[in-house]
């Protein structure tokens, strides 16, 4: 039995099957596998890449760069928990990765996120637009799109997925579903997931405490960078212009949610070390 196959049979039998689930808005979303158990192979798969970064000294523990992320995070979670209970026994938790090339952040299933440096320093975000990301990511966690994604690697991408990393020795050490999470941050999220994300974000991040208007100049940040090609991040996402303009046209809604910008309390969130 050759190695991708065998993987995608370990991962057919260790997927709980639920071709049928709501996303928070309603959507119909295709699983192979629960979101409880993408909870479960998520944790495995994000010690594995954080083990890898520690190795490469990749992990950022600048003191003041660290407290930004963590009361920014932190304010998230909180709103996070008080609208999605369940989200309450998460491990959150957030690897800091000092990557000055990169633009990107993501959370998989169960609170475990990641922001670079790169997207911080090279847009010169605001606080309130370290927000709009982070909440952005987050909601992808929250609306369970980390099983989506798990269920196409499992069902579509997984073999030809395996060919391309099998250089990759920490990627190996990975067996079943937990290769499926670490995949999936490969994969881009569907169209549908994304708008899903943007909408549930900022309603996140304005009821924290940030102010709105950042999702949308966050998003003209991300156009303006990326000239002729468009960076990772946006590779995956759709068009920025059009992200822009409608996360500005949220922007009176979401006011009304938190309109003195009061703060939330801050979740003591882990910093990945």
């Amino acid at each position: 039995m050759s190695f991708p196959f065998r993987i995608t049979v370990l991962l057919l039998v260790a997927g709980v099957i639920s071709a049928c689930a709501s996303s928070p808005t309603g959507r119909s979303q295709f699983m192979l596998i629960s979101p409880e158990s993408a909870i479960v192979s998520s944790q495995q798969a994000y010690l594995a890449t954080v083990d890898e970064l520690s190795e490469q000294h990749k992990l950022v523990e600048d003191p003041a760069v660290v407290e930004r992320v963590r009361t920014i995070t932190g304010r998230l979670i909180t709103v996070a928990i008080e609208e999605f209970p369940d989200a309450k026994d998460w491990q959150w938790s957030v690897a800091i990765i000092n990557d000055p090339d990169t633009l990107n952040a993501w959370c998989m299933a169960g609170g475990r996120m990641a922001i670079y440096t790169g997207i911080i320093t090279r847009l010169n975000l605001t606080d309130d637009e370290i927000a709009q990301i982070m909440g952005h990511e987050i909601s992808h966690a929250l609306a369970n799109h980390t099983a989506e994604r798990m269920s196409r690697a499992m069902a579509i991408n997984l073999g030809v997925a395996v060919v391309g990393v099998a250089a990759d020795r920490h990627v190996l050490a990975l067996t079943g579903a937990a290769l499926a999470a670490k995949l999936a941050l490969e994969l881009p999220n569907s169209r549908a997931a994304e708008h899903e994300a943007d909408r549930i974000g900022i309603e996140l991040a304005s009821r924290a405490g940030y102010r709105p208007e950042a999702a949308a100049s966050l998003w003209k940040k991300m156009k303006q960078s990326s000239g002729g090609s468009p960076p990772e991040f946006l590779s995956t996402h759709p068009s920025p212009g059009n992200r822009a303009n409608y996360l500005s046209g949220l922007v009176p809604e979401m006011t009304k949610l938190n309109p003195e910008m009061e703060k939330a309390a801050v979740y003591p969130v882990i910093i990945a070390q």
